[in-house]
């Protein structure tokens, strides 16, 4: 299962969002609901417990969806903060390139 970060705010949550859906898409992974798990549904956290694997994709260090993973109880197998593979975070800015998206999606199908 893949977690990503939505990052309302800044560029690097769109990447985190779209290397999750991109990898879903592929077949690769299953983008879930983070906002499912932050509202207790206890579906979605039951399913998530039962996953093969648990892959956390932040935006920042403020690591809001690794937080809200955490807090429900499960366990994450693969963790990536997108500033700390040396994207810049640029608030209310929300321009992705192509190139940014490759280089996160690669650093987590290594964790799959």
């Amino acid at each position: 299962m893949l977690f990503a970060c939505s990052g309302g705010g800044a560029n690097v949550g769109q990447i985190s969002n779209q290397v999750a859906l991109e990898l879903t898409k592929e077949g690769k992974g299953k983008m879930y609901c983070l906002a499912g798990l932050g509202g207790h549904v206890q579906g979605l956290i039951d399913n998530t417990l039962k996953a093969d694997k648990v892959i956390v994709i932040d935006g920042c260090s403020v690591a809001c969806a690794k937080k809200l993973v955490e807090h429900v109880g499960v366990k994450i197998d693969g963790y990536i903060d997108i500033t700390q593979a040396g994207i810049e975070k640029t608030p209310g800015k929300y321009e992705i390139s192509d190139e940014d998206i490759t280089k996160i999606k690669s650093l987590v199908e290594e964790m799959l």
